[in-house]
């Protein structure tokens, strides 16, 4: 069995967790550059993870405020399984990651840190990006910016969209 360890994320726990639900605050305040949404769908967005795994690490969420899978709409379904499909294909053009981890956490037994709101994790992830640096020395490398890596990838869906119209 393998493991994804990320104990640089205690970081997360230790800020002043948000009052209310960011996923469904942010895309209200149209302030896609600062709260990182990277693309808006009809029933649905791509968010940056600001406490990331890794490099590029994205959530598809609906604009809904709802917690179990089954009480999805078939068209949440159809759009968030779209904008993972394009979630990747920038992450592929810009990162370059070798492989990815995709999934949900449904409720807060299954380990959902935010489990009042679906969202569907895309972690890229490459060979060796576990090294040494978190297991010996309490620290994560992450090679890139959040703002940077929000630019990019924005830029990336934009160009993918335009040649698929």
């Amino acid at each position: 069995m393998e493991r994804l360890w990320a104990p640089w994320r205690v970081e997360y726990f230790k800020i002043e967790k948000y009052k209310g639900c960011f996923l469904c605050d942010y895309p209200k305040l149209n302030k896609d550059d600062e709260t990182f949404i990277i693309w808006r769908g009809r029933k649905c967005f791509i968010i940056l993870n600001r406490f990331p795994y890794n490099s590029g690490h994205l959530m598809v969420s609906p604009y809904r405020h709802v917690s179990d899978f089954e009480d999805l709409t078939d068209e949440e379904i159809l759009e968030m399984t779209y904008a993972t499909k394009l979630a990747i294909k920038a992450l592929r053009m810009e990162l370059k990651p070798q492989g990815f981890n995709i999934g949900l956490n449904l409720g807060k037994a299954a380990g959902a840190s935010i489990y009042e709101h679906i969202h569907l994790h895309i972690v890229p992830r490459w060979e060796g990006d576990t090294n040494f640096m978190p297991v010996i020395g309490n620290t994560k490398v992450v090679s890139e910016g959040l703002k940077e890596t929000y630019e990019r990838l924005k830029r990336a869906i934009k160009k993918i969209e335009s040649e698929n119209s």
